[in-house]
C-alpha cells in the first residue's frame, strides 16, 4: 500500500521549493509575509520543518508574497503542483485551451 503524505508534509515541501525558486532566504521571506523580524526565519523555518503549521491567512500571505497560487501548497503530485503553480501565469487563450482538453476528457470518463 502506497503512504500518502500529509498536508503538512507537502506544505513544508511546497512552501521550501517556492521560496527557493523565489531566491529568498527564511528571513527575507518572513518579513515580506509581515511575520515579525526579529522572528521571520525561525517561523519559516519551522513551517518549513512541519514543528507549526501555517494556519491559512499566513499560507494566503507567503503564496502572495512568493507569487504563487495558494493550492500550489497543498497539491500532492508534483505534475499536477507544476500545473498549478504556471496556470495562472498563462495567457487567458491558453486557459482555454487547456480547459477544453479538460472537459473532453471529462465527457470521456465516469468520475
Amino acid at each position: 500500500m502506497i503512504q500518502r503524505e500529509s498536508h503538512r508534509d507537502i506544505f513544508c515541501k511546497r512552501l521550501k521549493e517556492a521560496r527557493l525558486a523565489a531566491g529568498l532566504s527564511q528571513k527575507k521571506l518572513g518579513i515580506a509575509a509581515g511575520i515579525d523580524e526579529f522572528v521571520a526565519s525561525t517561523r519559516i523555518n519551522r513551517y518549513e520543518k512541519g514543528v507549526h503549521e501555517a494556519d491559512i491567512h499566513t499560507a494566503q500571505k507567503l503564496a502572495e508574497t512568493l507569487n504563487v497560487p495558494l493550492a500550489y501548497f497543498y497539491v500532492e503530485n508534483d505534475q499536477l503542483a507544476t500545473v498549478v503553480i504556471n496556470f495562472d501565469r498563462l495567457a487567458e487563450e491558453d486557459k482555454e485551451e487547456i480547459k477544453i482538453i479538460i472537459n473532453k476528457y471529462n465527457k470521456n470518463t465516469s468520475i
